[in-house]
């Protein structure tokens, strides 16, 4: 009944999903058609069996918070991080996450299951890696459309500061993204590398090269902490760095930032 019947609603499944065995969960994740928020149960109370199972669905939907519990799952097996990343829908920053963790064998497949959708390079994963292999990064539709939204206003001289918060407090990662690239003068991979890092270190270069005040950082921060998941950032620890920090500084680490991502990788 739970893997076939029609007439069961969302609540009904969450409601098994929340109480029942790991017999009921993979009945439950092989139905025809899941909602992000019946799988947000089986991605958080479902053994490997129960997750591998609903990644592998078809008919499968993730949140957001869904898919950053897979991420962080993804870390210690390589089936479910090779899974998750072929997911057509993963969001762009977390799937750079779970590149950065994966072994070379995950990035190997990844790269040839993406490599008839884009041929770009990620810096970010040889960034993270400091290794030779690496694997495409998953610019989906959504992604391309941010960026040109971005740079459309970049080229009208709309965009500014208030904009930046403005992607920032609508949980926007790809448009705050490109925006702090523009408004620093650095690439959007550079950024994206330096945005995805788990220190907060990354965005504050950024954000005082860019010339942005202390709230704007804040909202970013906190954007950033919302999509990962993960325990809140100290914000009072931050604001001092931040104040402290000097745009000269700033100025210097990105160019070391520009220079990693222009060197040449070493020899696999």
């Amino acid at each position: 009944m739970l893997s076939l019947s029609e007439r069961l609603d969302d609540d009904t499944l969450i409601e098994n999903a929340r109480t029942k065995s790991q017999a009921h969960l993979m009945a439950i994740s092989t139905r025809r058609v899941l909602s992000g928020a019946v799988t947000d149960i089986l991605v958080l109370r479902g053994d490997d069996e129960v997750v591998q199972s609903t990644v592998n669905n078809p008919g499968a939907e993730f949140s957001e918070r869904g898919f950053t519990r897979l991420v962080s799952r993804a870390e210690s097996n390589d089936d479910l991080a090779a899974c998750v990343g072929m997911r057509p829908s993963i969001p762009r920053h977390l799937y750079l996450k779970l590149l950065a963790k994966a072994s070379a064998t995950v990035r190997a497949k990844l790269e040839a299951a993406n490599q008839p959708i884009v041929r770009e390079v990620s810096e970010a994963v040889r960034e993270a890696t400091r290794r030779a292999r690496s694997a495409p990064s998953a610019i989906t539709q959504e992604t391309a459309i941010a960026h040109a939204l971005v740079k459309s206003l970049y080229e009208d001289g709309r965009l500014d500061e208030f904009q930046v918060a403005a992607f920032a407090e609508a949980g926007k990662f790809d448009e705050a993204n490109a925006a702090i690239a523009a408004l620093a003068n650095v690439s959007v991979s550079i950024a994206e590398n330096m945005m995805v890092e788990t220190r907060a270190e990354g965005v504050m270069i950024l954000a005082k090269v860019a010339g942005l005040s202390w709230s704007t950082v804040r909202s970013i921060i906190n954007m950033r902490d919302v999509l990962s998941d993960g325990p809140p950032t100290d914000l009072t620890v931050c604001k001092d760095t931040y104040e402290r920090l000097r745009p000269s500084t700033a100025q210097q680490v990105l160019r070391f930032h520009r220079m990693q991502q222009t060197a040449t990788p070493p020899a696999a």
